[in-house]
């Protein structure tokens, strides 16, 4: 007999991700605040298209939650149509939102008093990680729990890490990225700096990236996205301005000297607020850019 899995949330990530649990070992059904994707992805797929939250996850064996932020996630609780309404003891929440750890614990503890398990799983890997389905996977939660959870996050990821109590894989994630925005930023301001000492960017990049100063971001965004000035939209800044700010709050909280983080969290904070809501997280340069005067060339 194939599981029940209901998927909501059906965004850049969420949908390739829904499409590795659209298969014959799972019984899927999927919702998305905008009806018309979840239909478009039914009738393309062997799902169906649920109505609401308490809709998708009636009778659901795992529930999989992928939304801009944890407080997305908390809103869908309540109300006749929420996940409450429809959610039953002994169903497991898989949250793969990239949420924070205060609300993902609020949650968790409010679905433990109706006997319904939770688990946060935010993923790494991007678009293309989705589409192959080799995400990392980050989870926070109960051990016993996620060792129930693996064969749907199997389906979707291909490394999956146990990191801790509830929370803890928003935690890493939001880290993670906060070095990713740290990344992007220094590399930008360094190749700004060599311009205009004369040294070509890509001259630059070559030497760095055979050195201690390399990066992701040297090595492959630069080289790939900013020197061409393609700037694809993969991940959107606002999405990354989100995620710092969610790293310098757990700096705050466990009262860690972070003035780094901080202050990457303001930059990426004003470039977001500079750049709009549909840019890149690349883009950012961009914002560097204006303030200096120049590109980087």
């Amino acid at each position: 007999m194939s599981v029940s899995v209901a998927f909501l949330g059906l965004g850049a990530i969420g949908t390739p991700m829904a499409r590795h649990l659209a298969i014959p070992e799972f019984s899927l059904a999927v919702w998305n605040r905008t009806a018309a994707k979840a239909q478009a992805f039914a009738a393309a797929h062997q799902a169906r298209a649920a109505a609401s939250p308490a809709d998708a996850v009636r009778g659901a064996s795992f529930v999989v939650t992928c939304l801009p932020t944890s407080k997305a996630v908390e809103t869908l609780l309540d109300g006749p149509d929420g996940l409450l309404a429809g959610l039953a003891a002994g169903t497991l929440v898989v949250d793969c939102t990239s949420g924070d750890p205060a609300t993902s614990q609020r949650i968790a503890a409010r679905l433990a008093e109706r006997g319904i398990g939770f688990i946060d799983a935010p993923v790494s890997g991007g678009v293309i990680g989705a589409e192959n389905g080799k995400l990392t996977i980050m989870v926070g939660g109960d051990a016993a729990l996620l060792a129930r959870a693996m064969p749907v996050l199997k389906a979707m990821g291909e490394k999956i890490v146990h990191c801790g109590a509830v929370g803890a894989g928003d935690a890493l994630k939001a880290v993670n990225n906060a070095m990713l925005a740290v990344h992007i930023w220094s590399v930008a301001e360094g190749l700004l700096a060599l311009s205009r000492a004369g040294v070509k960017p890509e001259v630059a990049l070559d030497v760095i990236n055979a050195s201690s100063g390399r990066s992701n971001s040297s090595m492959n965004l630069f080289p790939e996205r900013v020197l061409t000035r393609a700037f694809p939209r993969t991940f959107r800044l606002a999405l990354l301005d989100k995620d710092v700010m969610i790293a310098a709050q757990v700096a705050r909280d466990e009262k860690v000297p972070s003035p780094l983080i901080q202050m990457t969290a303001e930059l990426f904070r004003a470039a977001h607020q500079a750049l709009g809501e549909e840019a890149d997280h690349v883009e950012a340069v961009k914002y560097l850019e204006q303030m200096a005067g120049g590109e980087i060339s």
